[in-house]
């Protein structure tokens, strides 16, 4: 005869109970992993330029690693216009989600908030940084078939009659570099701004301006060819793609350091946990060799590629910051 088998009630309902627990916590794993995995469709990286430029050139070698290491489907999309406000408003009000980003760069990220009367939206408020892709400095031309061929050399002119500096338009650091100079050395300059780099730089060729604070990116090209002169860059040392180009400091103005600061922001209410991934991910990117290289040929500062989220945030505050008075000092301003 069998003998029944006896069933512990109180063992048998702890056992309910750690089982029931246990695919609770499993349960609670999958809600979390499904709710921090990213990312599950494409991401569209808005780069508020045309295309061709700089900032279009550097969000495409981003979107490119990130597809090509990590298989992400990036989109691309240019919307200019307004100095990058147009763009960078369509990002700050898109969902919330990790889903649209931008990659911004000096003016529209800290400059145009105190240049312009009107913008529709909060650049602090309204966007959270991600992190810095790089920066850029900027090297002070003069025409390749001109007179100067040094910082001195235009000094020196610049006693006899009043010199003109031209700049890819209102507000750019180019323009503000050119104020950062005018006021702190006393030189008579006069700003001419123009619609972009290429025709500023066409104009200071054939020497219809007689200086440009250009970025060394826009500029390479051109001073490899002899149109354009590089007299000094505004960085605190010499760049290796420049190495022979003394700096502001060395022509014996310090104060004039500059750089175009480049880097991927997102609608505030963003989740952390993806704007940490983002991050992270970038960073990662950044120590690609192919991608590295290229970078250091579009002139930028080495120590400068990437960064933890806050370190950008710590880069933004103090841009704005220093460039804020120099716009109030300089009377700049777009309706």
């Amino acid at each position: 005869m069998n003998t029944p088998i006896q069933i512990n009630p109180c063992a048998n309902r702890r056992t309910i109970l750690r089982l029931a627990g246990g695919m609770t916590l499993l349960s609670l794993a999958g809600f979390a992993h499904s709710k921090t995995e990213y990312p599950t469709k494409p991401i569209r990286f808005v780069v508020p330029a045309p295309p061709g430029g700089g900032t279009d050139v550097m969000t495409r070698q981003i979107g490119n690693a990130l597809s090509t290491s990590l298989g992400w489907t990036v989109v691309v999309e240019n919307i200019p216009g307004a100095g990058g406000n147009i763009g960078l408003d369509r990002v700050a009000k898109a969902s919330k989600d990790g889903y649209t980003i931008a990659m911004g760069e000096s003016s529209n990220l800290t400059v145009n908030q105190f240049l312009y009367k009107n913008i529709p939206f909060a650049i602090e408020k309204d966007l959270v940084p991600v992190s810095l892709i790089a920066k850029v400095p900027l090297v002070l031309l003069a025409s390749g078939k001109g007179p100067h061929h040094s910082v001195a050399d235009l000094v020196e002119a610049s006693k006899r009659k009043p010199l003109t500096f031209a700049s890819s338009g209102n507000g750019t650091l180019g323009h503000l570099a050119g104020e950062l100079w005018k006021k702190t050395s006393g030189l008579d300059l006069l700003h001419v701004p123009y619609r972009g780099a290429a025709p500023a730089m066409t104009d200071l060729s054939g020497g219809h301006v007689d200086l440009f604070f250009a970025s060394i990116t826009a500029a390479l090209a051109s001073i490899q060819s002899g149109l354009v002169r590089a007299l000094a860059v505004t960085t605190a040392k010499r760049t290796e793609v420049l190495p022979g180009i003394p700096t502001m400091a060395e022509a014996g103005y310090p104060d004039i350091e500059a750089a175009v600061i480049f880097g991927v922001v997102a609608p505030t209410g963003t989740p952390q946990e993806v704007v940490a991934r983002l991050n992270q991910e970038i960073n990662a990117g950044l120590k690609q060799v192919n991608l590295r290289r290229a970078l250091l040929e579009l002139g930028v500062i080495p120590e400068s590629l990437g960064g933890s989220v806050e370190s950008f945030a710590s880069v933004l505050r103090e841009e704005r910051l220093k460039w804020g008075e120099v716009v109030k000092a300089s009377g700049a301003t777009v309706n």
